[in-house]
């Protein structure tokens, strides 16, 4: 994930912290970082190769990266420098067409994984949701929809994380054959760092129900209101309750390695943006917020091998 930094010290940065309520999300005031004189943030080219969305920056289409507003940004102007569209960040950040950014909003920016489709007569959200094997409210949120809305042959829609048939159907894998074949996938990425023993299991007693998926995702199971621990010591980059583009309540850790660790979908966050935490600190609760089928952590590392898919935690 592209961190965002401003070219004023981080120290500054964290001094003129202040407290706003949680875009359009309208949650408890929570403090987030704030931007000053104009300075925006800008991603920390030491994790990632330049690219052609900003000068001598990247912005990688498999990753996630956090965007905080200066004075003058709009919404297309945003989507323009991350190469994605406007929907992408408002269905990212819970916002309509109608919301309006200020300087010092913290926007989470994700990568449009999906499908544009065009809509033939009869089609309705339901049965695009289940064509392409996507959610309803990820279609409904990403294009602003109702869930019953009415659809016009002609109309074009994302489908977030639709898949397409490629035709004949697939053997089902059990999770041992799953994880196996994860566990070659995830040892065959020479791009991502082999840092076994550096990260602490986050959630005691889990058990493993989807393998590598996502951006170098596990997914997690344990009991609603497990504590989540953070699986290194750094600082607190995201904290945010919401959908979040259907992560949930998220919370994003930078560590002092480079890499990033991501938390989502939990109950209640422990934590805020700016905050230093150590490791095995807890900073939230297991749930079933977002896109989520029952309560469990959805587990990211960015920049280093998952040790969620062999269990390579620190003992």
């Amino acid at each position: 994930m592209p961190i965002l930094q401003s070219n004023i010290s981080p120290a500054q940065i964290l001094a003129d912290r202040r407290t706003v309520k949680d875009l359009n999300t309208q949650t408890d005031p929570k403090p987030i970082e704030n931007s000053i004189n104009g300075n925006s943030l800008m991603p920390d080219s030491s994790l990632y190769s330049p690219s052609k969305n900003l000068p001598n920056e990247t912005f990688s289409p498999d990753q996630i990266s956090i965007y905080v507003v200066r004075n003058g940004d709009s919404i297309s102007e945003i989507a323009q420098m991350f190469g994605v569209s406007s929907n992408t960040i408002l269905w990212a950040n819970n916002m309509t067409k109608k919301s309006v950014i200020k300087p010092g909003d913290v926007l989470l920016i994700l990568p449009m994984n999906g499908i544009e489709y065009t809509v033939k007569k009869g089609d309705t959200v339901q049965s695009i949701a289940k064509k392409f094997k996507a959610d309803v409210q990820d279609i409904v949120q990403y294009n602003s929809l109702q869930e019953n809305a009415k659809l016009s042959a002609g109309d074009q829609l994302m489908i977030p994380n639709g898949q397409k048939d490629e035709g004949g159907s697939q053997p089902a894998k059990n999770l041992d054959q799953s994880i196996a074949q994860d566990i070659k996938y995830y040892s065959s990425l020479p791009s991502l760092q082999n840092l076994a023993g550096y990260y602490e299991n986050p959630v005691y007693g889990y058990v493993l129900t989807q393998g590598l998926h996502a951006n170098n995702g596990v997914d997690m199971a344990a009991p609603l209101g497990t504590p989540i621990r953070a699986a290194a010591a750094g600082r607190v980059s995201f904290a945010r309750t919401g959908w979040n583009g259907g992560y949930g309540n998220l919370v994003i850790i930078d560590h002092p390695n480079g890499t990033q660790t991501l938390y989502s979908h939990q109950h209640k966050i422990a934590v805020y943006t700016g905050e230093n935490v150590s490791q095995g600190q807890t900073i939230g609760y297991v749930g079933s917020t977002g896109r989520s089928t029952g309560p469990h952590l959805h587990f990211e590392v960015h920049g280093a091998r998952n040790p969620g898919v062999d269990r390579s935690w620190k003992k």
